[in-house]
């Protein structure tokens, strides 16, 4: 699934691409009603945590949830038909986004919207630094073990799988317990720091000296010490931690 860092990349192109422009929106497969939103003026792409929000004129937003599966196609050719599946197209005056496979699109009222964010944990790549202490609080405070606790959208926004075995190998916390709020800050500090690199790069960065490496998400063995990482199901997704890294 898509974290918080892919869906930051894809707000800030779609946002360069489209924002200002009167809009032609459709939905080739039909599973979107994309009539209150053609032909109006997109004001804004916003990513919180894992999810995409437009904001067009005189019309509701657009809430986008990728899900496992979705993805989305670019071009600049906007002579070419659009993919079989799209579930919502937006082109403007020089590039076209084509929607696939999502888990959600669909408008939102204000109210909706504003109940959506306010269910959300603090996101790493929106307050950064001054969201730290809420962020701690939140983190430390949940009676889960640290491993399910990272993957609530409540909690924190954003952080999916891969990040969650990254982040706990970087801060060296086995994700069966739970934490203290300077465990908490400090998770927080990693997390600000990589999701703005993977961000940039367009992947998950644990090792700036090394974008293309993981220390421990889906390898057999640590990166670092070389020992046998440990998988297994945690909060319904694998957990994969170097034992003696992570004590």
């Amino acid at each position: 699934m898509p974290e918080a860092h892919a869906l930051h990349r894809h707000a800030r192109d779609q946002r360069e691409a489209l924002a200002g422009q009167v809009l032609s929106v459709t939905s080739p497969q039909g599973r979107f009603d994309a009539a209150p939103f053609d032909g109006h003026l997109l004001q804004d792409v916003q990513a919180w945590g894992k999810h995409l929000l437009y904001a067009f004129d005189d019309a509701p937003d657009v809430h986008v949830h990728l899900g496992l599966k979705g993805f989305f196609l670019r071009t600049d050719d906007l002579t070419l038909p659009a993919r079989g599946g799209t579930r919502m197209r937006l082109a403007g005056e020089r590039d076209a986004f084509s929607l696939i496979a999502p888990s959600r699109c669909e408008g939102l009222d204000a109210a909706a919207r504003d109940e959506l964010i306010a269910g959300l944990g603090p996101d790493p790549l929106r307050v950064g630094e001054a969201g730290r202490e809420e962020a701690a609080e939140r983190l430390a405070a949940s009676r889960a073990a640290v491993g399910a606790a990272l993957l609530d959208q409540s909690l924190w926004a954003g952080i999916g799988n891969a990040w969650r075995a990254e982040l706990l190998f970087l801060a060296g916390i086995d994700p069966t317990r739970r934490v203290t709020v300077e465990e908490a800050a400090l998770l927080w500090d990693l997390a600000v720091v990589h999701l703005r690199l993977g961000l940039e790069a367009g992947q998950v960065v644990s090792d700036a000296s090394a974008p293309d490496e993981r220390w421990v998400y889906k390898r057999p063995t640590c990166r670092r010490c070389g020992s046998p990482v440990k998988s297994w199901t945690l909060a319904g997704r694998v957990a994969w931690v170097c034992p003696v890294d992570q004590r």
